[in-house]
């Protein structure tokens, strides 16, 4: 039976992205998007699950953003109801101050195509069955879900740039956060990026767009696959 996921779009540039939208339509997994600064949260009882993309608001901008506010009881609803998540970015900070991690300006602005680690949880976890112990990560971020966590959560990623990575919580695999873009890796969703985010990436430190597209043509097919092999394994374990 197909599956089917309420999606949490925060800009309109930065869409459910080139592997997410191809692995949905693999798994014949229907992905509903809504734009959440003008269009109202429908009712989630009907959905598998929830995936929530990234975006430039801070967790704790409910002043500039009060759809914050509703997105943070939808996340509350789906944990309380046995649903899935999967939070990209943002998605995976939300979730995060939900949990009652701290979330705050990451120890670097971080940009671009790095290295990631699976922890000894990230091992063990579903989420990364059939994928390698280090994978490339695309990361587009300034703040980050910070250390220490609580008891309930496990850390599964972690990189050099940040500490948290990804998160999911003790006893329910299928509540998960991702703080990289892996969804979005590909080079036509980086060359949006770029276009959409100006205005960020303009601040010190200077990113290299020239290196980042080349990095993302390089690692595209790679990532397409990995991905996919990621989005699988979570709907494996969605209800």
């Amino acid at each position: 039976m197909t599956k089917r996921f309420l999606v949490f779009q925060h800009m309109d540039w930065e869409g459910p992205g080139v592997h997410l939208l191809r692995s949905a339509q693999n798994l014949d997994v229907n992905l509903e998007v809504i734009e959440v600064w003008h269009q109202a949260i429908p009712d989630l009882a009907s959905y598998n699950g929830l995936l929530v993309l990234g975006g430039s608001p801070n967790v704790d901008q409910e002043n500039l953003y009060p759809f914050l506010r509703a997105e943070k009881e939808a996340i509350r609803f789906i944990i309380e109801n046995g649903k899935s998540y999967l939070g990209f970015c943002l998605g995976h900070q939300l979730l995060s101050d939900v949990l009652g991690l701290r979330v705050g300006p990451n120890s670097r602005r971080s940009v671009g195509f790095i290295e990631g680690h699976l922890t000894t949880q990230g091992q063990q976890h579903q989420l990364f069955q059939d994928l390698p112990d280090t994978l490339p990560l695309f990361k587009w971020h300034g703040q980050a879900a910070l250390p220490p966590v609580p008891n309930h959560v496990e850390i599964l990623v972690t990189s050099a740039d940040c500490q948290v990575e990804a998160i999911s919580l003790e006893e329910k695999p299928h509540i998960v956060g991702l703080q990289f873009d892996n969804h979005a890796g590909s080079r036509l969703d980086a060359t949006t990026w770029l276009e959409g985010d100006r205005e960020w990436l303009s601040q010190p430190p200077e990113v290299d767009s020239a290196a980042l597209l080349t990095d993302a043509e390089k690692l595209e097919s790679l990532m397409g696959k990995q991905f996919e092999i990621l989005f699988k394994n979570f709907i494996s374990i969605t209800a």
